[in-house]
């Protein structure tokens, strides 16, 4: 029993349309032919509307729309993260604790720098280098521990907030997070120490009207308005941050934008929605995935490629790869290429390349109008802090799933249906002909079947 017996009987026998014709015995050679052309171009067309299928199933899977049904949506304010900029009065008390009073004031520059790390560190390196003429009990290690004497509490930082004119406790709801900046505290966000912190319901809609907050800051910071995955860096925009300070009022109203998903856009792969959900991820340095947080997570891998050591504020960080002093030194010599993101693509410009994509759930937050006051009628010196929304948001993006896995395989089997006239079981019979009918029937039997079926069709 040779190949060219069992193809010929799947051929007389196959679903496929047009196929027994080119082996039936009585048709002409010319008919033959024609139904090879025939068929030859039916695979072709199949071919070209599959491989169209599958490209739009890659590159144009998702598509965005605009929602503007707003009457009945309820609004989650940004979250709102406070990070310590500058407390020369704990670098006084905590320099005195460790040098006694009358130690070097360049040991509080020290102190400070190493507290509110921010990737440069000119004095520490010039003045506590062991191998120049430096400062007497100049740190040269443990650098985390001293930052911590230094950082403010809770209690310390924030002091009354209010949302909607509503009073409520600072810090029940402000939790800490800790940043590449250091701690800093934080309201209704995914990325605080705690997961399962309360969280306070800042939600707007048309019956509360828009919301604000205010909170009333004891010291020197820096205030972070962002979405519930994101954390501040480094890098962020000096736009997006409103540094505050003492004896000064602060308005600030934003406008702002989210993104809602289709259910079915986590059964699109990554790279075809070109977004990560906040779980999606293998970040070790936040435990949500976020733009912010995975360029966090690319700065930390190279930190360790160029000086073996990670700054000592470094996040969720085994504290035996912080630097010490020669670490420190590193992270200062190559300031200038940890301190940039770059794209992949990007290569000619010194910088981090970090190959991150956005986050599927982030929200656009937009700077519409800053002012500030004096009120220096305080007693204390303190900083107060609104920040509200300009008005409630009148439109949304929503991400649909246009061409989902069960459209693939409609559109497969359509093109195969339309032009070969076969299923799913047309193709079974291939595996069946070639592959299990040849070792159920004796080689006889076979030829015998073609025999006959050649006869009753030409009979017929």
């Amino acid at each position: 029993m040779g190949f060219r017996h069992i193809f010929i009987t799947y051929l007389e026998n196959s679903s496929l349309h047009g196929a027994r014709f080119t082996v039936e015995k009585e048709n002409h050679f010319t008919e033959k032919l024609f139904w090879v052309v025939c068929i030859t171009l039916a695979w072709i067309a199949s071919g070209f509307l599959i491989m169209s299928a599958w490209d739009a199933f890659q590159h144009n899977a998702i598509q965005f729309v605009v929602e503007t049904s707003y009457r009945d949506w309820d609004t989650d304010f940004p979250a709102i993260a406070i990070c310590e900029s500058k407390n020369m009065d704990r670098v006084s008390k905590v320099s005195e604790q460790l040098w006694g009073s009358d130690h070097d004031f360049t040991l509080e520059e020290v102190l400070s720098e190493i507290a509110y790390f921010r990737g440069e560190s000119y004095h520490t390196v010039h003045e506590c280098y062991a191998d120049d003429e430096g400062v007497d009990n100049c740190l040269q290690t443990n650098f985390s521990y001293y930052a911590s004497l230094v950082r403010s509490s809770c209690k310390e930082t924030l002091d009354l907030c209010w949302w909607n004119d509503i009073q409520f406790d600072c810090c029940e709801y402000f939790h800490p997070m800790e940043t590449e900046l250091g701690l800093c505290y934080a309201i209704n966000s995914n990325q605080v120490r705690t997961p399962k912190a309360p969280r306070f319901p800042m939600r707007s809609n048309k019956y509360t009207g828009p919301g604000s907050i205010k909170i009333q800051i004891l010291i020197e910071a820096n205030v972070y308005v962002i979405g519930e995955e994101d954390v501040p860096n480094l890098v962020t925009s000096k736009s997006d941050i409103l540094a505050v300070g003492p004896y000064i009022s602060y308005l600030r109203k934003i406008s702002v934008r989210n993104i809602e998903n289709d259910p079915l856009t986590r059964s699109v792969s990554v790279e075809q929605r070109n977004c990560r959900f906040h779980d999606e991820h293998s970040l070790d340095v936040h435990t949500h995935y976020s733009y912010s947080a995975c360029s966090v997570q690319c700065r930390k891998d190279k930190q360790l490629e160029l000086c073996d050591c990670v700054s000592h504020l470094m996040p969720n960080t085994d504290p035996r790869v912080y630097c010490n002093m020669s670490g420190l030194i590193c992270l200062n010599e190559n300031y200038e290429e940890l301190s940039v993101v770059i794209p992949k693509w990007s290569k000619s410009r010194k910088g981090v390349i970090c190959d991150c994509m956005p986050s599927c759930t982030e929200i656009d937050v937009s700077l519409v109008h800053d002012s500030r006051n004096n009120i220096m009628e305080h007693q204390r010196p303190m900083s107060l802090v609104e920040i509200g929304l300009i008005n409630l948001p009148t439109e949304k993006y929503k991400r649909n799933v246009v061409r989902g896995k069960l459209d693939l395989v409609v559109s497969f089997g359509g093109s195969a249906s339309l032009f070969l006239g076969c299923s799913l079981l047309s193709f079974v019979e291939v595996v069946y002909y070639f592959f299990i009918r040849p070792y159920g029937l004796p080689a006889d039997d076979i030829d015998n079947n073609t025999e006959n079926k050649s006869e009753s069709t030409g009979k017929a």
